[in-house]
């Protein structure tokens, strides 16, 4: 009777949890719409060129919109422990600070991803999750961005680009973090070679993470010749349009 009443107890406990659970997704799409707004207004942005925290009225001055609204992002942010509230002095206005996680999200930097998150909260790219579904299903054969879209992601990319000068900038962000945690852990791979040829490297910027730290290394920096025009030049690089498909 009592293991009854357990799993009854139990069961109740997991009814009422769903409940509160599930409007986790109901809105769970407002957490990445808060993030992309707070990239595109430039709030980490103000705070970092402040070089203080900011009063809401400082922020809002500084972004040039109405604090009202402000406000209500800056709770969301605050909430999701992006960025820091807390009291200027005993009696002043409270202040946004900085977080390690909020600089995650300057436009530009060492460790921003802005870039990267602004591609994947793009209605192009998430045009795609919507066929998810469909994919899974066998009701479409192609993949999905390009059924979606009706031509692949690099041909969409070369008749697009700000869609490509968004997504070279992501792969960029991403060659930042993960490029010097390689060279970190596995610099003696590298060693004993002349020639390393990165196909697909886009603008080259882990290329140039690689040769400035193995400068023995030469690097050929191999992609499509819409997106090698606007590489970065180094002199150790060698930039070469082509395509592999």
């Amino acid at each position: 009777m009592e293991d009854k009443q357990r799993e009854l107890g139990g069961e109740e406990k997991e009814e009422e949890h769903a409940k509160v659970k599930i409007w986790k997704y109901v809105f769970g799409f407002v957490e990445i719409a808060v993030v992309k707004c707070a990239i595109e207004l430039g709030i980490a942005d103000a705070i970092e060129s402040h070089g203080s925290p900011m009063t809401l009225l400082e922020l809002s001055s500084a972004l040039r919109c109405d604090p009202s609204p402000l406000y209500r992002i800056m709770r969301v942010l605050v909430h999701l422990k992006i960025f820091k509230e807390k009291p200027a002095t005993q009696l002043g206005p409270k202040v946004y600070a900085q977080t390690p996680l909020s600089k995650r999200l300057l436009k530009s930097g060492q460790n921003s991803m802005a870039a990267f998150i602004l591609l994947e909260s793009s209605p192009v790219m998430l045009a795609s999750w919507h066929g998810l579904s469909a994919r899974i299903q066998g009701n479409i054969r192609n993949p999905v961005f390009e059924e979606v879209h009706g031509e692949d992601l690099w041909s969409f990319g070369a008749a697009n680009p700000d869609h490509t000068k968004l997504f070279n900038e992501a792969m960029a962000c991403d060659a930042r973090v993960v490029v010097p945690a390689v060279i970190e852990s596995c610099i003696e791979v590298f060693k004993g070679l002349d020639t390393i040829v990165d196909v697909g490297a886009g603008t080259g910027t882990a290329l140039c993470l690689l040769v400035e730290a193995c400068p023995w290394i030469r690097g050929i920096n191999f992609d499509l010749p819409h997106v090698v025009s606007v590489a970065q030049e180094y002199d150790s690089i060698e930039n070469v349009g082509g395509d592999m498909c």
